[in-house]
């Protein structure tokens, strides 16, 4: 079996694959491989380099699922959960993306610190910070201080 390439993956329950695939292909995902939707069945794979995002359902049937079922199909489905997604050469990302979904923005990018970012929403509500691509493990300290070698 091949080694993955995270530990941790992001499943997010959609409504529409169809959809979901337009927006996340604009960000630069590719379909690594899709079931179609039938009943509780379907999954779609994407991926942007390391960056893997899950999508599960596909359809209407996402609203039965056993656990969030028992939320308000009017709470925004990424609610509580930021999703973080590394990009090289942000800042001519972001002009592309402000062009097409300027209306999804939540917040313009900054580029006064090191790790340059900004925020928007995908079509189903999930809340997304895209960071230039950096380090954020090694090289700090206990408090995420970064250590200064002389």
């Amino acid at each position: 079996m091949k080694k993955l390439l995270s530990d941790i993956m992001v499943e997010l329950h959609v409504p529409s694959f169809e959809i979901a695939k337009i927006f996340y292909q604009d960000l630069g995902f590719k379909v690594v491989w899709e079931r179609k939707p039938n009943e509780r069945k379907g999954y779609l794979v994407m991926r942007n380099k390391y960056s893997i995002l899950n999508f599960y359902c596909g359809n209407e049937h996402v609203y039965e699922h056993s656990f969030f079922s028992k939320f308000s199909k009017d709470t925004s489905r990424g609610y509580g959960v930021e999703i973080i997604i590394p990009i090289d050469g942000i800042e001519d990302y972001y002009k592309k993306l402000k062009q097409k979904y300027s209306d999804k923005i939540v917040k313009e990018i900054n580029t006064k610190f090191d790790c340059p970012d900004f925020r928007m929403t995908d079509p189903f509500g999930y809340y997304l910070r895209f960071v230039e691509r950096y380090d954020w493990v090694n090289g700090r300290d206990s408090k995420g201080n970064t250590i200064k070698n002389d």
